[in-house]
């Protein structure tokens, strides 16, 4: 009875916890303007079933991908014992769906063990890579500090996890051997799972009826306890991309690769020049700021896009200019991002929910230097596994520069003064463009 009351008391505090966190982060994407995203269906539920569900884009690199897949399938399985786990907790119970789903409860713990060593091999093979081995797009400056404690934390937390799994599993294993499990089936002197059918005697097989007991309920406790901190650790970490993958990737931009989305408000200023009838689609007594200077002016969705970012860094291997020695980094951008709008979010929190212009802005993280060195190729859209554009804020921080404050490079204010005076961005009259022509 005392153990019940501690668990739902742990249950319902973790799960008002995690609540209160994804109600703030809720609160904060829906800072950004708003963009509606809810056509094409059918075509949105295709892609977050192959790019999210499925993990499609992974598969351009397969080793990782594969380690990956260890860890998701296990992450998704063991949700299944995840509930008995609840119930027994509840309850007082000791693995309540045993006796009526009988050899399939056994075959569902035993492929969950089977994917838990899967997982373990999966995660010390990430540790290695991180720490070992060190993958260069896994050791990048961008990556100092906490993202790369955030990092080990959680591969760390997931180890201790598939160890409580087996001590669990382990201990209750010898115990049933010794009918002493107090749960028990008198027909029935072993659980017959998979891993700890072996495990379970080689480590525990010397313990007395206390130890065993003693050892089950710390694997018991221990797995409950990291799932719950797990949960309220997923709002502080690049790991919310377990929840956010498949929201980001439903409403994914589904237009094609390099074409650009047109400024309303610049369409409401240049449109009645020439349609007298035209009708403005902004509110002209809340005009909207020419391109992006700060987080409150992206769209929800390039939000979304900040705290759905995994930091796999795929989208900084693949940039043309990063590879080159350039200053940008796909990745630093929606990290810079997310960190931008969590320090929004927190003067909000402190103003009792007014923002109070803290004299800073998205400049104050990401530098003209990194805007300006992108070349619009998109590989960092396309190598991305859950469909983050860190293209789309980059061009409208360009645009706020060159329309806002007219910022742009010496270069490309060359360009524009020859395509305003000469109709074409070199620098001759057009009465000249053809002179090429006449050397044929």
């Amino acid at each position: 009875m005392i153990s019940s009351i501690i668990f739902c008391i742990l249950f319902l505090s973790g799960s008002l916890f995690f609540a209160i966190n994804v109600k703030k982060i809720r609160r904060n994407i829906l800072l950004g303007r708003d963009v509606d995203l809810s056509g094409n269906k059918d075509s949105r539920l295709k892609t977050m079933m192959l790019v999210a569900f499925g993990q499609q884009k992974m598969f351009s690199k397969p080793i990782p991908a594969i380690l990956h897949l260890f860890l998701y399938a296990a992450f998704i399985i063991t949700q299944i014992e995840l509930i008995e786990i609840i119930v027994d907790g509840v309850s007082g119970s000791h693995r309540v769906f045993r006796p009526s789903l009988g050899g399939f409860y056994t075959f569902m713990v035993s492929f969950i063990e089977i994917l838990s060593v899967l997982a373990f091999i999966g995660t010390i093979a990430f540790l290695s890579r991180r720490n070992l081995i060190k993958i260069p797009r896994l050791t990048q400056n961008e990556l100092n500090g906490w993202p790369k404690l955030d990092a080990n934390l959680i591969l760390l937390a997931e180890l201790t996890l598939i160890c409580f799994i087996f001590m669990m599993n382990g201990a209750d294993e010898v115990l049933y051997s010794k009918r002493l499990s107090h749960a028990q089936n008198l027909n029935d002197d072993s659980l017959n799972l998979s891993i700890s059918k072996h495990l379970g005697p080689l480590i525990f097989g010397g313990l007395s009826e206390q130890g065993l007991h003693t050892a089950e309920r710390i694997g018991w406790w221990g797995h409950i306890a990291m799932v719950f901190g797990f949960l309220n650790y997923l709002p502080f970490s690049k790991h919310l991309h377990i929840v956010l993958g498949f929201p980001n990737t439903y409403f994914s931009n589904l237009q094609k690769k390099g074409k650009f989305a047109t400024l309303e408000s610049v369409t409401d200023v240049v449109a009645p020049n020439f349609d007298p009838a035209y009708v403005p689609k902004t509110d002209p007594n809340n005009p909207q700021r020419f391109g992006v200077k700060d987080v409150q002016d992206l769209t929800w969705k390039n939000l979304l896009d900040a705290y759905t970012c995994t930091e796999c860094g795929r989208c900084t291997s693949a940039c043309p200019q990063n590879i080159t020695g350039k200053k940008l980094s796909p990745r630093k951008i929606m990290m810079d991002t997310r960190d931008r709008l969590e320090e929004v979010g927190k003067n909000i929190d402190a103003n009792k929910g007014t923002f109070v212009d803290d004299g800073k802005s998205l400049f104050d993280y990401i530098t003209k230097e990194e805007i300006w060195a992108c070349n619009t190729c998109n590989a960092c859209v396309q190598e991305c596994p859950v469909n983050i554009d860190p293209l789309a804020i980059i061009m409208d921080m360009r645009r706020f520069l060159v329309m806002e404050e007219s910022k742009a490079p010496n270069e490309l204010n060359l360009m524009f003064n020859n395509t305003e005076n000469n109709g074409a961005p070199w620098q001759f009259s057009p009465s000249d463009r053809a002179n090429w022509t006449k050397e044929i």
